[in-house]
């Protein structure tokens, strides 16, 4: 039987990352509240997908996370294409202009954040979460508790604190000073365009097997990712564009723009890709794609708090893990602090520092080799340049390094450093 856990645990955020976590310590009768700064619980942003690592994560923190990912995913619609996470075309010539396949065990799987999310809050006990509470810093009250101090004046206290407030964390900002380099993300140099086109109007266009699974068209500069969602119903379509500019505004990451400049950016593309982006709507939004590759944090820890997510680890999206690596963060955290030897809360300094141990060189990784990743698809990427091989060498390379992990064993041998920390003897 399970020893009582006399600590309680708050988490910052409510999103993705915040709410696998709020579910995996539920599952596992480790008290916690969670602290959201917005009115509810809400995801911002699109779509977004899995590869098998964080399936497993899923698993390991709830087998409702898992359950909630099948009701809400899209898969490639042809069985055929089941485990082809995307075909790479030609996007900048016409004519016959397949490249290659990258495939895994799950195949491409299309998820909207908000729908996710919605499905995982039911996960989640009555009264755990507080709203419209907006970090603004943390102490130390006199019985050693760190207490939250937030903007409505209300404060809160708990015995360890887990930053997963993303790409702008505040709790980042209290680790390391809001002067630090890491405190505020920096632009890739790459913005994106976000469009949807009703299923019938693509297939017109780009034919059956273009539309109904997922497709990467690359070129020089730019690349365009399309895969259906809504259980095949839109076809979602993200272009992103290489930008040598500064982002005017680095408080607001999106903008609104014109199907025209979506238009200019790629109108030199080939025919059936120029086609499919003026089916878009006339009005959309750009995302800048910020990150944290240039000034990762020095830690994902100090005492009793923590980072993770993409508090931790914000990175560019074309490698499609970095919900993934969030999902991870939070099966690992839920393991070490559900471990036995962790009672009190003279245990969670000890939990923090294994963490981030175990997770920053991997958060690190992806960071890096999501921007490498990008660049390879528009044919920038030093020694690969527009050469296939070698650019679907180097995604298979990275897709197998980031996706083909056992989580389990990776949970093992952080729970054995965390015993070797707290000077435990291991259970026989």
């Amino acid at each position: 039987m399970a020893r009582p856990k006399e600590f309680e645990i708050a988490i910052i955020g409510g999103g993705i990352a915040g709410i696998t976590l709020a579910a995996a310590l539920s599952s596992r009768s480790i008290p916690f509240k969670i602290y959201e700064q917005a009115p509810a619980f809400g995801e911002i942003g699109a779509g977004v997908s899995f590869s098998p690592n964080a399936v497993q994560a899923m698993r390991m923190c709830h087998e409702g996370v898992h359950r909630a990912f099948e009701k809400v995913c899209t898969r490639n619609l042809w069985p055929s294409k089941q485990k082809v996470w995307f075909d790479y075309v030609d996007g900048f010539h016409d004519g016959d202009n397949y490249a290659f396949s990258i495939c895994n065990e799950l195949g491409q799987n299309g998820v909207h954040r908000a729908r996710f999310l919605d499905e995982m809050i039911k996960l989640l006990p009555e009264g755990v979460a507080q709203f419209s509470k907006r970090l603004l810093s943390i102490d130390e009250n006199a019985s050693g508790r760190l207490r939250m101090n937030f903007e409505d004046g209300t404060t809160a206290e708990a015995d360890a604190i887990v930053g997963c407030d993303g790409i702008k964390s505040r709790v980042r900002q209290c680790l390391f000073g809001a002067e630090h380099p890491c405190a505020r993300p920096l632009y890739s140099h790459k913005y994106a365009y976000r469009g949807l086109v009703p299923m019938e109007k693509a297939t017109e266009v780009i034919g059956e097997e273009r539309a109904q699974n997922a497709c990467m068209h690359m070129g020089p500069g730019g690349h365009v990712l399309t895969f259906p969602v809504e259980h095949g119903k839109i076809l979602n379509i993200v272009a992103f564009k290489t930008d040598p500019e500064e982002w005017p505004d680095h408080q607001k990451l999106t903008r609104t723009s014109q199907r025209e400049d979506l238009l200019r950016d790629f109108g030199h593309y080939s025919k059936e890709l120029v086609e499919l982006l003026s089916l878009t709507n006339p009005k959309l939004d750009v995302w800048a794609i910020f990150d944290l590759m240039d000034n990762p944090p020095p830690s994902y820890s100090k005492g009793r708090i923590c980072i993770m997510g993409d508090a931790a680890h914000a990175t560019s999206p074309h490698h499609g893990a970095g919900a993934g690596l969030c999902i991870e963060d939070s099966a690992m955290l839920a393991e070490l602090l559900a471990d036995d030897h962790v009672t009190s809360p003279a245990a969670l300094e000890a939990v923090c520092a294994t963490f981030d141990a175990q997770r920053r060189a991997r958060g690190e990784f992806l960071m890096q080799s999501s921007r490498f990743i990008g660049d390879t698809y528009e044919w920038r990427a030093e020694g690969v340049g527009n050469d296939f091989q070698k650019i679907e060498a180097e995604i298979n390379w990275r897709n197998d390094k980031l996706g083909n992990i056992n989580m389990a064993e990776m949970c093992d041998v952080a729970k054995a450093e965390l015993r070797d920390r707290l000077g435990a003897t291991p259970r026989l």
